[in-house]
């Protein structure tokens, strides 16, 4: 590790990996060449990583496919088995994970323990799933036949995972994954290679076979070509990419030519829909940590927010006085409830959402400025922030933010609402909050998204299944069955048997 000014003070060094780890050792990019990681709560250097690049790929690639001749044959209890004891030193080392986790993204220190129990939440689900893979039998409609399926993992896998939830992001894949039997090369995001790498250390230290789990850091500069030589490898069978609907467009392009499978968890523009019969509190409190948490900085979060004309003052009156109780610092003090975005260019995006739609006559309720903070006065800070009087005028009508900002639009009409929330082309999540229970039916049918929240903030869990439609992308991950099937392949087996009883 390279002289840095930030001390981890971690429990367990051990766990701080900073080169990749490709068919079970610890490796140098070929070309030599290292990186640096940012504290985005500091703009200060704390790490450097190996920058991997497009010719890194094949030994990596290679090597996970010769790991895959043997861990395919491992019985479903013994790959079981495996997830367990990964899922057990995760949250062993949890406080360790939780620091690393806050220096790489810039989210609270609570939000890193809830990420980490979030993520091992899939360890030990498809720990269960890994022995509830089946086949089936039919009842064939010719005499003496009999026709059967199995499945079997489809192989090597590459999981490209974005800075958000780092962590989460590669477990989700990399549990169903290695349940199904298959082996895997994940490329984090740039800005948060140790994570990843230090799940590396703790897949190995679990007892996986070397080859079966490798992560390949990165530079931004770099990814696009690593991403395209993945996704071009003959011996790659399946890619799943969480990121933006134009990054997984790219990515599906390269998969074409080899009809590769694809798990694609884009873009989301998600709405948030306030009739007048809701529990106004209620309502607050499943919107301010659904859009202030990691300074919202997530695919699902709420980006417009509908609210019914009889409680539009009254509910942006409740959810100013909630949001301005948030602590804006740095992710490692005490007290912070919400911290800094991840990349600077988050901070023009917010900032540029903030003037168009002052410029188009909404209102700053609350927030609107960044901030100064940080050791140093560094990092990348911005007040949480309210509009009101939003039109679909407005860029934030159209664009994921991305960042610490909502706009609160009036409507009338549950007719009216429901047209706006679907006027996009994103479908990732939505959410609704009224207490009539046929109007609650009519818009988890009515609106276009892969999932709706009914009077609640929260759209994900191990158990159910995650993914949207539309450019939102296709696949699901998690959830019982439909996520290790995007890991597997159906075998159909026809028997043609002489003589009856």
């Amino acid at each position: 590790m390279g002289e840095t000014s930030i001390n981890l003070d971690l429990k367990h060094p051990e766990l701080f990996r900073d080169k990749a780890y490709v068919d079970g050792q610890w490796v140098e990019a070929k070309s030599g060449k290292r990186f640096d990681i940012i504290d985005p709560g500091s703009d200060q250097k704390f790490a450097t990583c190996p920058d991997m690049a497009a010719e890194d790929v094949d030994g990596a690639v290679r090597a996970a496919h010769a790991a895959f001749q043997d861990f395919r044959t491992f019985t479903p209890r013994a790959r079981a088995d495996l997830l367990a004891k990964f899922d057990a030193l995760i949250r062993e080392h949890r406080d360790d994970l939780a620091t690393i986790l806050v220096y790489e993204t810039g989210k609270p220190l609570a939000e890193a323990y809830g990420e980490i129990e979030y993520a091992a939440s899939f360890t030990r689900w498809f720990a269960g799933e890994a022995e509830r893979i089946q086949g089936t039998t039919f009842p064939a409609a010719i005499p003496g036949r009999r026709i059967f399926t199995i499945k079997q993992p489809l192989g090597v896998v590459a999981a490209l995972v974005p800075w958000n939830f780092p962590i989460a992001m590669v477990l989700r894949k990399a549990s169903a994954a290695l349940a199904a039997g298959c082996t895997m090369v994940a490329k984090p995001s740039p800005e948060t290679p140790l994570s990843a790498l230090t799940l590396a250390y703790l897949a190995e230290k679990a007892g996986y076979p070397k080859g079966v789990f490798n992560v390949m850091p990165t530079t931004l500069a770099n990814t696009p070509a690593l991403s395209e030589a993945l996704c071009k490898h003959p011996l790659v069978k399946k890619v799943s990419f969480t990121g933006s609907t134009r990054v997984g467009k790219i990515l599906s392009a390269h998969c074409a030519d080899s009809l590769k499978k694809l798990t694609l968890e884009l873009g989301g523009n998600c709405p948030f829909l306030v009739f007048d019969d809701a529990n106004l509190e209620q309502t607050c409190d499943a919107l301010v940590p659904l859009k202030f948490r990691h300074a919202g900085q997530a695919c699902i979060t709420a980006n417009r927010v509908y609210v019914q004309r009889g409680v539009y003052d009254e509910f942006a009156g409740l959810l100013a006085q909630k949001t301005r109780q948030l602590k804006v610092g740095h992710g490692i003090d005490a007290g912070t409830t919400m911290g800094p975005l991840t990349v600077p260019a988050g901070l023009d995006k917010v900032a540029a959402q903030v003037e168009d739609a002052r410029r188009n006559g909404a209102t700053v309720l609350t927030g609107g400025n960044r901030v100064v903070g940080g050791p140093g006065k560094g990092g990348y800070f911005f007040e949480p922030t309210i509009l009101t009087g939003a039109t679909p005028a407005m860029r934030i009508a159209e664009e994921e933010t991305f960042g610490p900002l909502l706009a609160l639009f009036p409507f009338d009409t549950e007719e009216e609402a429901v047209r706006a929330a679907n006027n996009t082309s994103m479908g990732l999540a939505s959410y609704c909050f009224t207490k009539n229970v046929d109007r609650m039916w009519r818009l988890f049918e009515n609106l276009e998204a892969g999932m709706i929240g009914l009077n609640s903030g929260n759209s994900s869990a191990a158990e159910s299944p995650f993914g949207g439609i539309k450019d939102s992308g296709f696949g699901k991950e998690s959830g019982k069955d439909v996520a290790i099937n995007e890991y597997l392949i159906t075998k159909t087996g026809t028997l043609t048997i002489e003589g009856q009883y």
